[in-house]
């Protein structure tokens, strides 16, 4: 053990474990899907940063452990980001410097049972802060929350109806407080054991109490993939081979077709040949086609991303501007200042146009249907207001054919397992060269994926319910409550401060009287 101490006295070794330790909990994300592994994935970080001898270390090791969190979260962005990857990953990871600090405040030591008490409470709101922090879009997004991991988790799907990935994530993190105090604190074995049955008693609760989405209907939605589409008129080509995978749709019965993200290449209304084109299809079909389109509007300037309704008679008028772009994909946040990433990798040339407001379509059918376009589906929030809007399907329009050959694809697709069973609405992720995939209003795969080779059609019964989830109902709470016990922690710790500094008040001397009781005359 002194070894070990003398080897992480120098701080650059300190600094390369903690960039090691803090990238653990990636292997619980798909690709790997390692899920369990990230009950204990923050354990050796959390065994790093109590040793730290002060709290600016702590802050340090939180720092680079938050560092290399992010940056192997989002590896697959080198290829494209380059240089400017690690600049995004050293300010993402800088929100995790005061979690370090705090965590080394209750686990240095020998903490008290009061302290593991507090812990237990504190270290997880304070993970949630700097998840709530890094969801702003311009950061990044809510794309690799803790809680994410847990998307193939009946019991966790359960639990994210009741307080979104916001509550999973929450849950993650007091596993991994109380893994930690059982391997290092001895003498507060039993207070952990007791926050750990605790955390148990409440989340079998919420298994058993929180209402189930009821099934009363069924529809039938087909995925058109058309899979990597390369070379000169690739938007030409790409259409030709969605035209014909639809066209083999005909006769199936189905309710809605959905075309992945830019799947239209072509605003529609300045090419009536496509949008006619699209049109016979749907007449074929006897179904609606969802497709997406990103190009330069001819009625507005600049470039949309949006999703647009086509019938058999035309376009219907319904349409869908993404709101919240990818940054330096879609646009540069300060181009004035940041504009540089152009240079070091493929960032955006010009920034895309933002919608102004949320959609909820009547496809055809009697369906009502919410569409997101690809990063949006990182956002819960999102996806429980088109469900407070009545939607009946989330449907989701994609493409990560830039990192087809990474973990993006399935960890993009995984999210919608999470937004069906926050919401109790299927979810539907159509993709334009994978991974497209579909979730029951409980968050269960229904049907197979189709993956990243596949240029394929794929015909999907997805199940309908109806009911609002506690977390449609109440929103955020995890994250509210969170701001409340770190707050109520900052108060009690500054009244502790205040009681400390106050002098404490002397004996009283009583004045000196002579014999006969009256005051004695001060000596000259």
């Amino acid at each position: 053990m002194q070894t070990l101490g003398h080897w992480l006295a120098s701080r650059w070794r300190r600094s390369g474990l903690a960039v090691l330790v803090g990238a653990l909990p990636v292997l619980a994300f798909p690709a790997p899907a390692l899920w369990w592994f990230a009950y204990v994935a923050l354990v050796p970080w959390l065994l790093l940063i109590r040793t730290a001898p002060t709290g600016k270390r702590a802050a340090y090791d939180g720092w680079w452990g938050g560092f290399g969190f992010m940056l192997a979260m989002h590896h697959w962005l080198l290829p494209n980001l380059h240089v400017f990857t690690f600049v995004i990953a050293a300010l993402l990871g800088a929100l995790w410097a005061p979690w370090g600090w705090l965590v080394r405040r209750f686990l240095a030591g020998t903490p008290s049972r009061r302290r593991i008490a507090a812990a237990l409470l504190v270290l997880p709101s304070g993970w949630l802060m700097a998840e709530l922090v890094r969801s702003w879009e311009g950061l990044g997004g809510p794309w690799g929350m803790l809680g994410a991991s847990q998307w193939q988790v009946e019991q966790a799907l359960r639990l994210a109806s009741v307080g979104g990935v916001w509550l999973l994530s929450f849950l993650v993190v007091v596993l991994n407080v109380v893994a930690t105090v059982l391997v290092a604190v001895r003498q507060a074995r039993v207070p952990a054991v007791a926050g750990l049955v605790a955390t148990a008693v409440a989340t079998s609760a919420a298994w058993v109490w929180s209402p189930r989405p009821d099934i009363d209907d069924r529809v039938r939605i087909a995925v058109v993939q058309p899979g990597i589409v390369e070379g000169a008129n690739s938007a030409e080509r790409r259409f030709d081979r969605e035209e014909q995978l639809t066209r083999g749709l005909a006769g199936q019965n189905v309710d809605l077709i959905a075309w992945g993200e830019s799947s239209v290449g072509f605003d529609l209304t300045a090419r009536p040949d496509l949008a006619r084109r699209i049109a016979a299809l749907a007449r074929d079909t006897d179904a609606n086609i969802l497709v997406n389109v990103d190009a330069r509007r001819a009625d507005k300037p600049g470039i949309y991303k949006s999703s647009v309704l086509v019938g058999p008679d035309g376009l219907t008028g319904d349409r869908y501007d993404k709101m919240r772009l990818v940054p330096f994909g879609e646009y540069i946040p300060a181009r004035s200042l940041l504009g540089w990433a152009t240079s070091v990798g493929r960032a955006a040339e010009e920034d895309r146009r933002r919608g102004g407001e949320q959609v909820v379509m009547n496809v055809g059918h009697g369906l009502r249907v919410g569409p997101m376009v690809c990063f949006e589906t990182a956002f819960p929030d999102m996806s429980r207001s088109l469900a407070r809007d009545g939607a009946e399907v989330l449907l989701a329009q994609s493409s990560t054919s830039t990192f087809q050959h990474s973990w993006a694809p399935e960890q993009h697709a995984s999210l919608a397992a999470l937004r069906a069973a926050e919401t109790g609405r299927p979810m539907v992720h159509a993709t334009l060269t994978g991974v497209s995939a579909v979730y029951g209003p409980s968050g269960q795969r229904v049907g197979t994926w189709l993956g990243t080779d596949a240029s394929a059609t794929q015909v999907y019964d997805v199940p309908l319910a109806h009911g609002t989830t506690p977390y449609v109902r109440f929103g955020h709470w995890p994250v509210y409550a969170a701001l409340l016990t770190l707050a109520a922690w900052c108060a009690a710790e500054g009244g502790r401060a205040v009681r400390i500094r106050r002098p404490a008040p002397g004996p009283r001397v009583p004045p000196a009287r002579t014999a006969d009781g009256s005051p004695a005359r001060p000596a000259r």
